[in-house]
C-alpha cells in the first residue's frame, strides 16, 4: 500500500480559558458551560452559512503542545495500557483531536463556543455540524469504559501523563 503525503492547514484557532495541559477537562462534558471562541480566518467566512442553525458543531483539531506518541498509553479513565486507536489520549501519531461543542452565536468570523475541552490557540482544522440523527447510537458499546462503570467524567481534568 502506498501512502502519499496529506498536507493540512489550519481554518482559524480556538481560544478558551485552558492554558496548560494539566488544567483541561478530559472532555467536552466535563467543560460544560465554559465559553471559548474561534477566530476563522477571513477566507473561509462565506462557510458559515446556515451554521447558526445548529446547537452544536463538531471540532477538528490540531494538538499543537504534543511531541511524539505511544502506541499505548493509561487513559485518564483507567489505570491500565490500552492501544491508542482505543483511547482519546491527545498522543497519537497524528494529534488530531475531535469536540462536540455548544454553538451559542456567529459573528462574521467569530464563533461564540461553550464547553471548550481545548488548550487557548488551538489550530482549527475543520468544522462538522453535529446531526443528532446520525451523531448519536443507541446501540453503541463502549469497549473498556463499558467494563468500568459509572466513572464521574463530568468532574475530570487533564493530568500530568500528557504533559506538554
Amino acid at each position: 500500500m502506498h501512502l502519499n503525503t496529506i498536507e493540512i492547514k489550519p481554518i482559524g484557532k480556538i481560544f478558551t480559558p485552558h492554558y496548560t495541559i494539566q488544567s483541561i477537562p478530559i472532555q467536552p462534558i466535563a467543560a460544560e458551560g465554559v465559553k471559548g471562541h474561534i477566530e476563522l480566518l477571513p477566507k473561509y467566512v462565506d462557510g458559515l452559512k446556515d451554521i447558526e442553525g445548529f446547537s452544536h458543531i463538531i471540532l477538528i483539531y490540531y494538538f499543537h503542545k504534543i511531541r511524539g506518541f505511544e502506541l499505548q498509553v493509561t487513559p485518564f479513565m483507567d489505570t491500565v495500557k490500552h492501544g491508542i486507536f482505543a483511547t482519546r489520549s491527545p498522543k497519537r501519531p497524528n494529534a488530531m483531536g475531535i469536540s462536540t461543542v455548544r454553538l451559542n452565536s456567529v459573528d462574521a468570523n467569530i464563533l461564540h463556543i461553550e464547553d471548550v475541552d481545548m488548550l487557548n490557540g488551538t489550530p482549527l482544522i475543520d468544522i462538522k455540524p453535529f446531526f443528532s440523527k446520525f451523531d448519536n447510537r443507541i446501540d453503541a458499546k463502549a469497549g473498556w469504559l463499558d467494563a468500568r462503570g459509572d466513572i464521574p467524567v463530568e468532574r475530570m481534568i487533564s493530568d500530568k501523563r500528557f504533559k506538554q
